[in-house]
């Protein structure tokens, strides 16, 4: 009826990466280099991705 894949995928993608961005950019005021927090984050939410496309959470 309706694909909502995509939109699944990229809301969980969203979702991993603004709590995954709320930690490090706690980080990033404790002194942490923000190039650092980026590539955190990028792995936090193509993590979430991954977990939601096979269903493991």
């Amino acid at each position: 009826m309706f694909d909502r894949s995509n939109k699944d995928l990229v809301s969980a993608g969203l979702v991993s990466a603004l709590g995954a961005g709320i930690v490090t950019s706690f980080a990033v005021n404790q002194g942490q280099d923000p190039f650092v927090a980026l590539i955190i984050t990028a792995i936090a939410s193509v993590c979430g991705m991954v977990c939601h496309q096979f269903d493991l959470i």
